[in-house]
């Protein structure tokens, strides 16, 4: 006589998403509440749903007046919830995401959907988050995307981050989101060899990035810009550019003076000697000057 047998089927995952998908944000049989963002929007939810998703919703909606908690409670949260941090359509992003296991995404959003995807461990989506921003990156969300990047450890965004920068240097450097960079990921881009933009512009780009920080930040232009100034390739500019460039240092000591003076040493011993070799290399974009070739020998 033969033994029992079992099988796990599959039904129709479309419909039962679709079915999923009319519970987000519907008041009927909610049992939780959330106030979101500066306009104070309300969105509903379903305890059951965000507790066995997503374990830091289980972790705050198990608490229990007294302070204590008990993960096996049928006691609905106490609430609403306010999150006034987060704008409602990204709070509503990871929503739909938890109930139905997609989400949807645009430009706008979709970096603030990768932080809160992070802050809730929310891995899954944080892989859709970051193949959403590789896929329609731009100009103007390069930078943007590259901090958030580095901030959150996603190596694999970061890289493409920074190769999209070197395809198109020169009008990256002209947005707002470069200006906005911290000076850590800025040194990190200053020091690839494939930026498809000249020194002197950098240079230039850099000073601007300078002052919209120290004004930011409050503090004076020499002491935030320290760590990416390090990465500029003074030895690569002309003779008469940097005397243009100790003119326009007089106003804000951007550079130090040390670093202009390697420069000029650079120049009048006729090789790289005391200069780091990688301020020596020649960009993708830099323009050919006649003393680079007394350079080659240290750039290699």
């Amino acid at each position: 006589m033969a033994g029992p047998c079992s099988a796990r089927l599959q039904g129709d995952v479309s419909a039962f998403t679709s079915a999923l998908r009319t519970l987000v944000n519907n008041p009927q049989f909610s049992d939780v509440t959330f106030v979101v963002g500066p306009e104070q929007q309300k969105v509903f939810a379903h305890r059951c749903v965000l507790a066995c998703r997503c374990q830091a919703f289980r972790g705050m909606l198990a608490q229990v007046p007294g302070g204590s908690q008990d993960s096996s409670s049928s006691v609905p949260a106490q609430g609403p919830f306010i999150l006034g941090n987060v704008q409602p359509e990204v709070f509503l992003a990871v929503i739909e995401f938890l109930y139905t296991n997609s989400v949807t995404l645009n430009n706008h959003i979709a970096l603030e959907v990768l932080t809160s995807s992070v802050e809730y461990g929310l891995q899954d989506l944080c892989k859709l988050c970051v193949k959403f921003i590789k896929d329609t990156l731009s100009v103007e969300q390069v930078c943007e995307a590259l901090q958030a990047a580095v901030a959150y450890g996603q190596t694999d965004l970061q890289q493409h981050c920074l190769a999209f920068i070197e395809g198109c240097t020169a009008a990256v450097v002209q947005t707002q989101g470069f200006r906005e960079l911290s000076d850590v990921v800025l040194a990190r881009v200053l020091r690839s060899d494939r930026l498809a933009v000249d020194e002197l512009d950098l240079v230039q780009a850099v000073r601007e990035w300078a002052h919209v920080s120290s004004a930011v930040l409050e503090r004076p232009v020499p002491e935030v810009a320290a760590l990416p100034v390090r990465e500029l390739r003074l030895p690569l500019l002309a003779p008469s550019e940097l005397v243009t460039l100790e003119s326009h240092n007089q106003r804000d000591l951007l550079i130090p003076v040390e670093s202009i003076a390697a420069a000029w040493r650079a120049h009048a011993l006729r090789k790289g000697s005391g200069v780091p070799s990688r301020l020596c290399r020649p960009r993708r974009g830099t323009r050919p000057r006649d003393h680079h070739r007394h350079l080659e020998p240290h750039t290699k």
